[in-house]
């Protein structure tokens, strides 16, 4: 059975820092691109970061870019890593990680490229 199972989300100030990790298991993901997505209440599912399979190339929304830093690690089984700087209130939602063996590079933020989602973690910042 497939799974990506995110951990790390909580209560922090703005300002401070968190690092998300997602797990795969159930099939090897090493060879698959991996993305993080987050959704505030109300709020469309939107684009955060993509790494590719090597960890080579990476995406972030405007939003998020200079804070935020995606990584990998493939030597077991896959596990993808967001590290959440100089967070804001804005940042506040749940972060779900997702996956796909195939996604074109100008389509990395729609999220209906991904096959696999985790269940999400939620991010909270108070002001």
């Amino acid at each position: 059975q497939v799974q990506l199972v995110e951990s790390g989300g909580g209560l922090v100030q703005a300002g401070g820092s968190l690092r998300l990790s997602c797990a795969a298991s159930g099939r090897t993901f090493t060879s698959y691109r991996m993305g993080w997505f987050r959704q505030a209440p109300g709020k469309e599912r939107e684009f955060v970061a993509y790494i590719s399979w090597s960890g080579s190339s990476t995406y972030y929304a405007d939003s998020v870019k200079g804070r935020f830093t995606i990584s990998r690690d493939n030597a077991k089984n896959t596990v993808v890593y967001l590290q959440m700087n100089s967070l804001k209130p804005e940042d506040t939602a749940v972060y779900y990680c997702a996956a796909n063996r195939e996604i074109p590079t100008i389509t990395v933020s729609s999220p209906h490229e991904y096959q696999y989602w985790g269940q999400g973690t939620q991010v909270t910042v108070s002001s």
